[in-house]
Formats: structure tokens, C-alpha cells, sequence
């Protein structure tokens, strides 16, 4: 009890002598129990024949009735196979490419070289989804940019790509890694920053050269943010947002795009199935908690930092 007041009290202490920065920081919290944490009371109806005339109270409480359903679905197996592949293959090929830029730029000694690039690789950032996609989807019809390429170098294809089943990873990865690998750099950039010079002019003086350098220093000054962003990847596999696949999928890439992102979609806007769509978010919630708490543990395992 007396451990509880001195808490009290310490807070009462610390918000009186740090009060701006808890009115700064009053608009995020708000914005957190209302948007996120308020809206977690609907989770209920996925234990519910949920009806919005009844609302959540007045439906009907059938249990894991749709858990059974959504596990033995014909299109579920495919979703969740989809999205994993699809996650699965981003991380394995998207990962780096932020920290070999990263390491590439920091060795630039040229500033204004290195600022347009950094400009220029940042601006597929902002560029709204549907103009990446009109883009890619303008870029890879049967006219497009890419069947020229092909054309010109021998490879004859009249085509749009985005009707083959077997290139649609292939164009929805690359598309990722042009709009936001300049940008995911900025963190790498930021902690390679904040690596002691002092430790590179000792190197120089041992005799260390630029990829020694490299190897002994920056890399290992890398690996702790490298592993904490990885737990995050790794927490969010199941999370592959539905936007950018039903602006690209149509119905000959169906089988290998439809995720289980599009496949609630489906579910819970179009069909009006409430209660199944909840069921299959909170299967989703909870698989990615499961992974990043086990990707937490191994990152801790292997010597690196968790994000708890």
C-alpha cells in the first residue's frame, strides 16, 4: 500500500514539474484510447451472430461457431498461403536493400550528390498507392514500358504482365522496393550517424581500410537497429494490406493474390459478415502477436536488443 502512494505521488510530483510535455503528448493518448483501444471492445462479436439493428448487446452469442467456419473454408488455406509467400518473400528480398543503401550513401563524400540521391529515392514515398499502381499497372500492360524492354532486347510478349499468375510476386515486391526503400533508409542512415567518429580514426591509424572499416564499425553499429526493425517485420507478417493487392490483382491472379487482407475484405464489406470478418482480424491479431514475441525472444537469444 505504501509502495502504491509513493508511486502516487512521485507521479503527481513528476507531472506537476513536466506538465507541457504531458499536454503535448495528451493529443496522442487521447487519440490511442479512442481509436485503438475503445475499438477493441468490438472483438466481442466475433463470438456473436452479430446483427446492427441489435447492436453488440442484443446479438446472439454462438461461441467459436465462426472460427469453425473460417478454418474450414475452402479460400482460407489459399489466403493464408498467399500471405505468406507474400510476406514471407518481401522480407527475405526488401530487408536489405534499405541497409546496403544506407551503407552505400554513408560512404558518399560528396554532399550535394548525396542529397539528390536521398531526394530522389524518398519522393515513391509520398506518391499516393493508386498513382504506384496506375503506374505499375500502365508500366506493365501490353504496350507498356517493360514488354518494350523485352521487345527490344529479343523477347517478344504482347501480353500485360499483370495477367500472369507467376509474375505477380515479382511485380508486387520490385514495386515495394522502389517506393520505400529510399525512405526505410532513414533509420540506418540516422544510426550510422551516431557512430563515434573517434572509432574510424582509430581504425585509420591501426591500418584499417574502408571495408575493414565497414566490417568492424558500421556493421556492428547497425545490427542492433537491423534486429529490433526485424522483430517488427516478423510481428506483422500476417498484415499485408489489402489496397495495393485489389489495385493489381484481377481474376486470372486471383489464386496466387488473394490474401487474407482482401479475403476479409470481402467477407466483412461486401458479403455484410460481420462477425466472420472479426474472427478472422482476431486470428490474424493474434498470430502476429505470437510471432513477434517469439521473434523478440530469439532476437534477445541471439545477443541483440528486443523492442521488450
Amino acid at each position: 500500500m505504501k509502495h502504491k502512494e509513493n508511486f502516487f505521488v512521485r507521479l503527481q510530483k513528476d507531472i506537476v514539474r513536466n506538465k507541457w510535455k504531458y499536454i503535448l503528448i495528451l493529443p496522442v493518448v487521447v487519440y490511442f484510447l479512442v481509436f485503438h483501444y475503445k475499438s477493441m471492445y468490438g472483438l466481442v462479436i466475433a463470438f456473436q451472430k452479430f446483427r446492427p439493428a441489435r447492436g453488440i448487446a442484443g446479438s446472439e452469442w454462438v461461441g467459436l461457431y465462426h472460427f469453425e467456419r473460417l478454418f474450414s473454408d475452402v479460400y482460407f488455406p489459399r489466403s493464408l498461403r498467399n500471405t505468406l509467400l507474400i510476406s514471407v518473400l518481401t522480407l527475405i528480398f526488401s530487408f536489405p536493400i534499405p541497409i546496403i543503401f544506407a551503407l552505400i550513401l554513408n560512404e558518399c563524400r560528396v554532399s550535394w550528390f548525396k542529397r539528390i540521391i536521398q531526394t530522389v529515392t524518398y519522393m515513391p514515398h509520398f506518391i499516393s498507392l493508386v498513382v504506384i499502381c496506375g503506374l505499375v499497372s500502365t508500366f506493365c500492360s501490353s504496350e507498356g514500358l517493360v514488354n518494350q524492354i523485352l521487345e527490344f532486347v529479343g523477347i517478344e510478349s504482347k501480353e500485360s504482365l499483370l495477367t500472369k499468375p507467376e509474375l505477380f510476386y515479382a511485380i508486387y515486391i520490385l514495386s515495394g522496393i522502389w517506393q520505400n526503400f529510399g525512405w526505410d533508409s532513414i533509420i540506418y542512415l540516422a544510426t550510422l550517424s551516431g557512430i563515434d567518429v573517434e572509432q574510424y580514426e582509430a581504425a585509420k591509424i591501426d591500418g584499417a581500410g574502408r571495408l575493414q572499416q565497414m566490417r568492424y564499425i558500421t556493421l556492428p553499429g547497425l545490427i542492433p537497429t537491423a534486429s529490433m526493425l526485424l522483430v517488427l517485420k516478423i510481428g506483422g507478417l500476417l498484415s499485408v494490406g489489402y489496397e495495393k493487392i485489389l489495385l493489381l490483382y484481377n481474376d486470372l491472379t486471383l489464386e496466387v493474390a488473394d490474401v487474407l487482407s482482401t479475403y476479409n475484405y470481402r467477407k466483412g464489406l461486401v458479403d455484410g459478415e460481420y462477425s466472420y470478418s472479426t474472427a478472422l482480424g482476431l486470428f490474424n491479431s493474434v498470430v502476429n502477436i505470437i510471432l513477434i514475441v517469439m521473434a523478440n525472444k530469439l532476437s534477445k537469444k541471439a545477443g541483440q536488443s528486443g523492442i521488450f
